[in-house]
């Protein structure tokens, strides 16, 4: 019995030496190759912006006197290139001389990673940036005034009747718990929306393209 048109299909994208079906092997082929070859270039630009961006806030941070932020981001953002390198070099190992589906499922499963890690990291990332921010407003330049122990004298007189510990008013030291603890509970969700941001559109077309796939070999 002769093969269905759409048995013939499935078998061109599905065996990547298949003779049959050549334009439709080669349709898959190329857009799978666009896909990820887009999503390398918006990577490696996100990449440099943040190594970039590191090494410009920590010279920035001692002209304008805070350089203990600055060094802090420049620490985080180093880190972060670091790890983002790390991926692209296993972007990079991908086994591209397989069929086009199995190739795009390599890939599917690499962003699943990275954006796991992603994730994992940015519980961590959003309230160590805040701790960093704080730290540098609060202790100025190196061996200068501390702005923070002025803010605090200021304060308590302003409202001699504050509560303090270890010599910060209760109130200020609860507010600065409390959004290191919503940073951290919502770190993982600014994180995904964060790269949903950046890389959102080229990862619908991978998902729609893998779905399109899928049914086509069902």
């Amino acid at each position: 019995m002769e093969k269905s048109i759409e048995t013939i299909w499935k078998e061109g994208f599905l065996n990547s030496d298949a003779l049959v079906a050549p334009k439709l092997n080669n349709l898959y082929n190329q857009k799978s190759i666009d896909i990820v070859d887009k999503f390398k270039r918006m990577y490696k630009i996100n990449r440099v912006a943040i190594l970039v961006f590191a090494f410009l806030i920590l010279p920035i941070s001692f002209i304008v006197k805070i350089p203990y932020m600055g060094i802090g981001m420049f620490i985080v953002f180093t880190l972060a290139a670091i790890i983002a390198n790390k991926f692209a070099k296993k972007l990079d190992e991908l086994n591209k001389t397989v069929s086009s589906f199995q190739y795009l499922i390599s890939f599917d499963n690499w962003v699943k990673e990275m954006i796991a890690v992603n994730t994992t990291l940015s519980r961590y990332f959003y309230p160590y940036i805040f701790i960093v921010m704080v730290t540098g407003f609060w202790f100025g330049s190196i061996g200068g005034d501390t702005p923070g122990n002025q803010f605090v004298e200021n304060l308590i007189s302003e409202f001699p009747n504050s509560y303090l510990v270890f010599g910060f008013p209760l109130l200020l030291v609860i507010a600065a718990f409390a959004i290191i603890v919503i940073l951290a509970f919502f770190g993982g969700k600014i994180g995904k929306w964060d790269l949903n941001l950046v890389y959102g559109r080229i990862l619908r077309k991978l998902d729609d393209t893998l779905a399109d796939m899928d049914e086509l070999r069902n």
